[in-house]
């Protein structure tokens, strides 16, 4: 997913960097003189520090190893918002799904051989059910449950961003960490942000190289969630990344990806998550009681690809 829309019509300005082990851009219309390149990277940082499983020293990781350490405004945010979806979703978006990835080789540890017995051990600590922010305290109800916020934190890092900009007085942006994007105001032609939608083909490894669709977007989050790029097979058979937490086991069915269009990323990223572990009907069902919310969605039907989409979807012809 990449934004096409910026040239060089209004020479606006573009911030380009990795962070929580992946790519951000951004484009933004040059309302102020300075450079934002070390206030984006200071704030990638901070979020970083707090939220990263891939940072030891991290909040998130300090907590996760049972560790005494003051949680600051960035985690406490995630985690309530978290647990708002979980309960939404009625337990298929999970922060605290972390050691089910493990099992199966998505996450830090080599995959092991799954039983039924493995599940069943694993799903004893796995549920936000079983974790609270209590007095400043995070509370585990079994020690070793653990967090990750991989499925809603880079959207998270958008929405910060776009906060931040709004502060400086910036009208015109467009954020994308990880793919997951915030923008506002209009591109360097003066009209909509447009951002391409990839095509979920196994293969297709390079963002924005093999499109799908391209939408028009200001005002809103965009996040897009999908089983295309992370599997691997084994036996002859395909096991995606995407884990339901409800029963420990990959996900199989028809929806090959979702692109979720909200208020703000934070809530696109997690809801791309859950419609993904739910797949095509669930989220139907879903979108049609949350009208705020829009989505379009790719899926399999027999050896062809088809797109349902909500209203609030505006695709550049």
């Amino acid at each position: 997913m990449i934004s096409v829309g910026c040239t060089k019509e209004m020479e606006y300005k573009t911030i380009d960097g990795f962070a929580q082990g992946t790519t951000f851009h951004i484009a933004y219309s040059p309302d102020i003189p300075d450079s934002l390149e070390s206030f984006v990277n200071e704030i990638l940082n901070r979020i970083d520090t707090s939220l990263s499983v891939y940072n030891d020293s991290s909040i998130i990781s300090k907590l996760n190893r049972g560790e005494s350490v003051e949680m600051d405004s960035l985690f406490i945010n995630v985690f309530n918002r978290s647990k708002e979806i979980y309960e939404i979703s009625n337990g298929a978006f999970d922060i605290s799904g972390a050691p089910l990835f493990d099992a199966w080789g998505f996450g830090f540890k080599n995959k092991i051989h799954v039983t039924q017995r493995d599940i069943d051990s694993i799903l004893t600590f796995v549920g936000m059910d079983k974790v609270k922010i209590e007095n400043g305290v995070l509370v585990k109800r079994d020690k070793r449950l653990s967090l990750n916020a991989n499925a809603i934190a880079q959207g998270y890092s958008s929405d910060v961003i776009a906060g931040e900009f709004d502060k400086l007085g910036i009208k015109n942006y467009l954020i994308e960490v990880g793919g997951e994007i915030y923008c506002k105001g209009v591109n360097s032609k003066g009209k909509n942000w447009t951002i391409g939608i990839d095509k979920p083909i196994d293969g297709n490894m390079i963002k924005g190289e093999n499109l799908q669709d391209i939408l028009s977007l200001t005002g809103k989050g965009l996040a897009t969630s999908g089983n295309y790029r992370k599997f691997y097979e084994e036996g002859g058979e395909k096991y995606s990344h995407t884990i339901d937490p409800k029963t420990g086991y990959t996900v199989k069915h028809s929806l090959l990806s979702a692109t979720v269009i909200a208020d703000d990323a934070m809530t696109a990223d997690a809801l791309a998550t859950f419609f993904m572990v739910v797949g095509l009907d669930k989220t139907k069902e879903f979108l049609g009681k949350n009208t705020g919310i829009d989505a379009y969605l790719v899926y399999a039907d027999g050896e062809k690809f088809k797109v349902y989409k909500t209203k609030g979807v505006n695709i550049i012809k």
